[in-house]
C-alpha cells in the first residue's frame, strides 16, 4: 500500500454502558478510497469523528498526515475536508452565499468558490436557499463547501443516505472524480452497492468493531461468498440490516 495518510490504532469510546467504538484499527493509503461499512450503529459515524478530531477518543490514537487531529489543529484543519452526516448550513443564506462563506474561513477568493458551485452542477442554484434544495442539490453543497480550499483529505459521513437512485449515482460521479485527482477520500455508507462501486478497499464494522478489511471483490473471493451482504453474514452469524 502506498504511504499512509491516515493511522488509527486502538480506539475505543463509551458512552455509559454502552460501547460504541471498540479497539478500531485501520490504515489509509494516500489517494486512497476507503470505505467503514456497517449497519445503522455499527460505530461508523463515531469512528469517523474521532479520526476527524471532532470526538477525543477514550483511549486510541490517530495521525492524519503524520499528525494529530484532537487537539484541533490549525495547520491540519486546512489539509482536511469534512463532510458531516446533517449538513450545517447557515439560515437563510443562498447556495452561493454559502460556499463563499466557507471559503472565507480559508483565505479562499470568491472566484474559487463559484467554480466549486459549477463544478458541482450548482451554478443554476446559485441564488437559491438551502432550504428550497433538494436532497442531493444540499448534499453536493455540503460537499462543495468541504472541497473549496483544496484540501488533501476529504472525510463523507453518508453522504447518499435519503437520496433517490439516480440522484446517488451522479453523487457517485463526483466522488469518483474527487478521488482521482488524487485526493485521499473516507466514506462511511451502510450501502453495499456504494461499498463495491466507490471503494479500493472497505472495513466492515458492527457492534464498535472492524471485523474484516479489505477490496470488495477480495473480501467476497475469500470468503467464497456471492455478495457483501455474504461476508457480513458469514462474519456476523446475521443477516444485514440497512
Amino acid at each position: 500500500m502506498s504511504e499512509a495518510a491516515i493511522t488509527v490504532e486502538g480506539l475505543r469510546k463509551r458512552y455509559g454502558d454502552v460501547r460504541a467504538v471498540d479497539g478500531v484499527s485501520f490504515t489509509v493509503g494516500r489517494g486512497e478510497f476507503y470505505g467503514i461499512l456497517g449497519p445503522n450503529g455499527a460505530g461508523k459515524t463515531t469512528t469517523l469523528e474521532i479520526t476527524e478530531g471532532l470526538r477525543r477518543p477514550d483511549e486510541g490514537e490517530v495521525r492524519l498526515l503524520g499528525r494529530s487531529p484532537f487537539p484541533r489543529d490549525p495547520a491540519l484543519l486546512r489539509r482536511m475536508g469534512v463532510q458531516l452526516q446533517a449538513s450545517a448550513f447557515f439560515e437563510r443564506l443562498t447556495a452561493r452565499e454559502q460556499i463563499q462563506t466557507f471559503a472565507s474561513f480559508y483565505g479562499v477568493p470568491a472566484e474559487r468558490a463559484d467554480a466549486m458551485l459549477e463544478r458541482v452542477g450548482l451554478t443554476e442554484k446559485a441564488g437559491t436557499r438551502e432550504n428550497k434544495l433538494s436532497g442531493g442539490q444540499a448534499q453536493r453543497l455540503s460537499i462543495a463547501c468541504a472541497l473549496v480550499h483544496d484540501p488533501e483529505l476529504v472525510f463523507l459521513d453518508e453522504p447518499t443516505t435519503g437520496l433517490d437512485p439516480q440522484a446517488r449515482r451522479n453523487l457517485w460521479d463526483l466522488l469518483r472524480a474527487i478521488n482521482e485527482e488524487g485526493r485521499t477520500v473516507v466514506l462511511t455508507t451502510h450501502y453495499m452497492d456504494e461499498a463495491e462501486t466507490l471503494c479500493d478497499r472497505v472495513a466492515v464494522m458492527d457492534h464498535g468493531r472492524v471485523l474484516r478489511v479489505g477490496a470488495p471483490a477480495d473480501l467476497i473471493a475469500e470468503l467464497g461468498v456471492r455478495s457483501l451482504e455474504d461476508v457480513f453474514l458469514q462474519l456476523t452469524g446475521r443477516e444485514y440490516r440497512q
